[in-house]
C-alpha cells in the first residue's frame, strides 16, 4: 500500500521529466570539433536549456542562434536565446527564423552546424513561404489545433507553408556538416515530425497535405490553398544531395523517460508497467480505455497483480465541442475518473511534461477514489466540465492541479495510474 498516492505519483512524474533534461544526456552525442565555425541553431521549449548544456560541454569556440517560448529561456555565454510564443506562433518568433536561415547561408564544408530540436519548433519557427504572411500561419495554426488532427497531420500541413521545416533549414546549410541533437514529443520518435522537421528529409507531398485539410474540413486562407494546389510548398526530400552531411541522434524520447518512471516506482517495491510511449486518439476515448484496464487489474489481476502502476505516453487529441480551456491531459483525466466512477484505490496523474497542458501554465492534474464525489458536494457536473472541454476548471476548483513551471523540456505526455488494490470500490454520488 502507498500511504500518499499523489505524492509517490508526482514523484514518478518528477523522475521522468528529471531524465529528460539536457544537461544530463547532451553529453554523450557532441561530434568532434570541425576545422571550421561551429555554429548552433536550434527551436522548442526545451531548445535554450540544450543550448546552455552544449556550451558546458563544448571544448571550442561556438555562435548561433537558439529560439524558445516565452518564460523557457536561459543564460548562455555564447548562443544567443529569442524567445517567442507558442502555440499560435507570433512576429518575434518569424523574425528569429528568417536570422536562423540567413545565418547558416555561406557556410563551408569545414563548418559544423549543431541543430538543437525539441517539441514546440513548428510554432517557434513560423517563417512562411512567400506569398504568405505572418496573419496566415496563425489562422492555419488556430484551426489545426481545433480539428482534432494528430500531431503528424498537423506537422504535414506546416512543413508545406514553411520556409524553413521539411528539410529547407538543413538544405540552407549545406555544403556543411549538420548534427540534429533532438528531444521527442511525438509518437513514434520520428524525426519529421519533431518541429516539423526543419533539419530532416521530409518523405510527404503537398498533396497529403491538402488531403488532411480536405479530411477535416480546416478553413484554409486563400494563399496557402494555392501554394497546396500549385505544388509551390514541396518539401526537401529524403536523398536530396543538399542532406548528405546531415545525422541525427535522440538524446531524450518519451520512452526513456516512461523507464525512468518505472524505475522509481520499483525503487519503493510497486511494480511498473509501461502500456506504450506512442497512444494516440481522442483523449476522453483513451480515458475511458485506461480505465478499463486500471478496473481489470484492481478486480481480476489481470494482466497485471496490484499494487501496480501503469504508465504511458504519447500525444492524445482534443477535438474542441465546447468553450472551456481544454488541455489533452486533463481531458484524458476528467473522462478516467469518470469511468472508473470513484473505484476504490485507484489514483492516476497526467501531465505534459513540458509544464504546460493545452495552452494553460498548467502541467496536468491528479485523479482520486473520492474526485466524483468531492466535485459533487463542490456543486461541479463532471460530465457537463468534459461535454465543454474544460479539464483544467474541474481539477482546478479542485485544487488537483499539477503545476511545475517551465520545465525546459519536453518528451510528450506522462500518465501514471497507481491500482493500490486488488478489489473493487464503491461509487461516487450519481447526480
Amino acid at each position: 500500500m502507498i500511504n500518499a498516492p499523489a505524492d509517490f505519483l508526482r514523484q514518478l512524474f518528477d523522475a521522468a521529466i528529471a531524465s529528460a533534461q539536457a544537461e544530463v544526456c547532451i553529453a554523450h552525442y557532441l561530434p568532434q570539433r570541425p576545422p571550421g565555425r561551429t555554429l548552433v541553431i536550434g527551436a522548442g521549449k526545451a531548445s535554450a536549456a540544450m543550448a546552455r548544456a552544449l556550451e558546458a560541454h563544448w571544448d571550442g569556440p561556438l555562435e548561433g542562434l537558439v529560439v524558445t517560448r516565452y518564460g523557457y529561456a536561459v543564460d548562455c555565454a555564447q548562443i544567443e536565446i529569442v524567445e517567442a510564443a507558442h502555440p499560435v506562433p507570433d512576429a518575434a518568433g518569424m523574425q528569429a527564423a528568417h536570422r536562423m536561415l540567413k545565418r547558416v547561408g555561406g557556410l563551408s564544408a569545414d563548418d559544423l552546424v549543431i541543430c538543437l530540436i525539441s517539441g514546440g519548433g513548428s510554432a517557434l519557427l513560423p517563417l512562411p513561404l512567400d506569398g504568405l504572411t505572418l496573419d496566415d500561419k496563425q489562422a492555419i495554426n488556430r484551426a489545426l489545433l481545433r480539428c482534432g488532427a494528430s500531431i503528424s497531420e498537423m506537422n504535414c500541413v506546416r512543413r508545406h507553408l514553411s520556409a524553413v521545416k521539411g528539410g529547407r533549414l538543413a538544405a540552407a546549410c549545406y555544403p556543411a556538416r549538420v548534427v540534429n541533437l533532438l528531444i521527442s514529443d511525438v509518437p513514434g520518435d520520428d524525426p519529421i515530425d519533431i518541429a516539423s522537421g526543419p533539419t530532416v528529409g521530409d518523405p510527404s507531398t503537398c498533396a497529403d497535405a491538402l488531403a488532411i485539410v480536405a479530411r477535416y474540413g480546416v478553413d484554409l486562407p486563400d494563399a496557402a490553398l494555392a501554394v497546396l494546389d500549385s505544388g509551390a510548398g514541396e518539401s526537401v526530400k529524403p536523398g536530396d544531395p543538399r542532406l548528405a552531411r546531415v545525422d541525427t541522434h535522440f538524446i531524450a524520447t518519451p520512452q526513456m523517460a516512461l523507464e525512468a518512471a518505472a524505475a522509481a516506482a520499483r525503487a519503493v517495491g510497486i511494480q511498473a508497467h509501461i502500456l506504450g510511449d506512442s497512444i494516440e486518439g481522442e483523449a476522453r476515448d483513451v480515458g475511458k480505455v485506461m480505465a478499463g484496464i486500471a478496473l481489470q487489474v484492481a478486480r481480476r489481476g489481470m494482466p497485471f497483480q496490484a499494487p501496480c502502476v501503469l504508465l504511458s505516453g504519447g500525444e492524445t487529441t482534443v477535438t474542441l465541442r465546447g468553450g472551456g480551456r481544454g488541455g489533452r491531459n486533463v481531458e484524458f483525466l476528467l473522462a478516467l475518473a469518470i469511468a472508473l466512477d470513484g473505484a476504490a484505490g485507484i489514483h492516476a496523474l497526467a501531465g505534459d511534461t513540458d509544464g504546460v497542458d493545452g495552452v494553460e501554465e498548467i502541467a496536468g492534474a491528479l485523479a482520486a477514489p473520492d474526485t466524483l464525489a468531492r466535485a459533487w458536494a463542490a456543486g461541479v457536473n463532471p460530465h457537463a466540465a468534459l461535454a465543454d472541454n474544460d479539464g483544467h476548471g474541474f481539477f482546478g476548483a479542485l485544487g488537483d492541479a499539477v503545476v511545475t513551471g517551465p520545465t525546459r523540456t519536453n518528451v510528450n505526455d506522462f500518465r501514471a495510474i497507481l491500482v493500490d488494490a486488488p478489489r473493487s470500490g464503491a461509487s461516487a454520488d450519481p447526480h
